[in-house]
């Protein structure tokens, strides 16, 4: 089981955002890799507090998990919003945390070919972001998506040089006299955006950075559970930095597309069952939409209108793994609105029979009585 993210940064749930960033560099500066050389243990716990960090500085992103745990970012290709992260993404993203504690001030480090004091800071591609539409079927079982999406990619032939203007750190540094004093400040170089090298050789077709726009099938396994408007993330399949930058990642909203008979609320279903007033006197056998296909359920003799029906296990899976959601069968008695004269001289002769007369008894609930029921 993968370990919760609070438990590895070693705070409670309602820490404060100072009091997660503080808990991130504790960690970070204790594992960080030039401090522990060579030590894989050290290495992997770096990742794991780099991973938790990115999910719960984003506001968006510790609702979901806080609400879902790991599941939300789960599935297939998902990390758990940074599952899979290499040291350069670490330290594109997170660099600023660890102020001068390591070399140059730029939270480099030396041992995994990354940034070190001084040394070069890896463009990272933009993320790409498409829309994924999904039945309640699809939902409710896990689907695999194959998608076709347009990203950019380095065009074939192309080749990059070392910026003449940043000597490889894309980032250039000024200094200024001020009334202060003399400052000093860096900003990403101008002439390279950045990335520390620029073209040498760009092919026909290619952009300024040597990116040209290819069409790509991404395959997406999406887990059962996923909720409307949750966004997972495909590590790596947005577009191509220029040179030996990071690519960044497609995140995929979920949509889901409306059933014509079911209704979802959480991690369960409604059905509107309707029943002709012969069925509700008589009792029946009918049969009814769930999602994963008709089944049939026995409807007692004397049913009455607004009896609720629960199909345990029916409903959607948990997306934290904590079993399925139910099926609720509203039973609803359909008044015929016209009849024949029979019909009618029938109802009119029932009018007062006994046994027509209404007289509800304790275990015919009132109507905020089943609502109740429903939300327990």
């Amino acid at each position: 089981m993968k370990e919760d993210f609070y438990d590895i940064l070693g705070i409670s749930k309602g820490a404060s955002q100072a009091e997660i960033k503080k808990a991130y560099r504790k960690k970070a500066i204790e594992f960080h890799p030039d401090k522990n050389p060579g030590n894989a243990e050290a290495e992997e716990s770096f990742k794991k507090a780099a991973e938790a960090y990115e999910v719960l500085s984003d506001e968006q992103k510790k609702a979901r998990y806080d609400q879902y745990g790991h599941k939300a970012f789960e599935g297939g290709g998902f990390g758990g919003a940074g599952g899979g992260m290499n040291m350069d993404d670490i330290f594109s993203q997170f660099g600023d945390i660890f102020g001068g504690a390591f070399g140059g001030g730029g939270g480099g480090f030396s041992g995994f070919g990354g940034f070190g004091g001084g040394g070069q800071r890896r463009a990272k591609g933009s993320h790409l972001r498409i829309r994924v539409k999904l039945t309640l079927e699809e939902i409710a079982q896990g689907v695999e998506k194959k998608i076709k999406v347009k990203r950019k990619k380095q065009a074939a032939g192309v080749t990059y040089k070392t910026c003449v203007t940043c000597k490889g750190s894309g980032q250039v540094t000024r200094v200024q006299n001020t009334i202060l004093g003399r400052m000093q400040t860096s900003a990403p170089c101008s002439t390279c955006g950045g990335a520390g090298q620029s073209i040498d050789k760009r092919p026909d077709g290619a952009d300024a950075q040597g990116l040209k726009v290819e069409e790509e099938t991404v395959s997406i396994k999406i887990p059962a559970g996923v909720v409307d408007g949750m966004q997972l993330k495909v590590q790596g399949r947005g577009n191509d930095a220029p040179g030996n930058g990071i690519s960044g990642d497609l995140l995929v909203a979920i949509e889901e597309l409306a059933h014509e008979k079911l209704q979802r609320e959480g991690d369960n279903l409604h059905y509107d069952m309707y029943v002709s007033i012969s069925e509700a006197v008589l009792g029946s056998s009918k049969e009814i939409e769930t999602v994963t296909g008709k089944v049939r359920i026995k409807v007692e003799a004397g049913v009455q209108s607004g009896k609720i029906l629960r199909l345990r296990g029916k409903g959607i899976p948990s997306i934290n793994g904590y079993g399925k959601g139910d099926l609720l069968v509203h039973v609803n008695v359909w008044t015929p609105k016209t009849l024949t004269k029979e019909q009618k001289q029938f109802f009119e002769k029932m009018a007062k029979d006994e046994n027509f007369v209404p007289n509800p008894e304790k275990e015919d609930k009132s109507f905020f009585e089943k609502v109740k029921d429903m939300f327990s």
